[in-house]
């Protein structure tokens, strides 16, 4: 795992995986890969999965030719409500996007290291072991 700061103000973690690493041969093998994390957690909800690719090319967007699909996995780690600014930061988000020859996989920080934590994890675990 990288990482980064995005634009100059956003923390982010990325992965990414040559097709040749990992047994998941599609963005939507990605997505349940990660639905059946989430779903077995046993804190975190799963909420839906975000088709950016589709919805971007619907509207009519820029769209790098590199990129040949792009979904977003979209669930809560949340234990609580200590304040309303937490509501900002909340839900996740896992990026997937399919370059072609590799996957790119990517989230923002969270302000809950178990979260983090849990979400790096699962990033990890695409690459097989072999």
């Amino acid at each position: 795992m990288k990482q980064s700061v995005f634009m100059e103000k956003y923390p982010v973690f990325s992965l990414e995986l040559a097709k040749d690493e990992t047994s998941m041969a599609s963005v939507d093998d990605i997505v349940a890969y990660f639905r059946a994390r989430i779903e077995g957690h046993g804190k975190a909800t799963f909420i839906a999965v975000f088709d950016h690719f589709g919805h971007t090319k619907r509207l009519g967007g820029e769209i790098d030719p590199a990129i040949k699909d792009a979904k977003n996995v979209v669930f809560c780690f949340g234990l609580a409500l200590p304040n309303p600014q937490v509501m900002a930061v909340r839900p996740r988000s896992i990026g997937i996007v399919d370059l072609g020859d590799r996957f790119f996989v990517n989230f923002m920080e969270a302000p809950m290291k178990a979260a983090n934590d849990a979400m790096e994890e699962w990033a990890k675990g695409l690459r097989d072991r072999g």
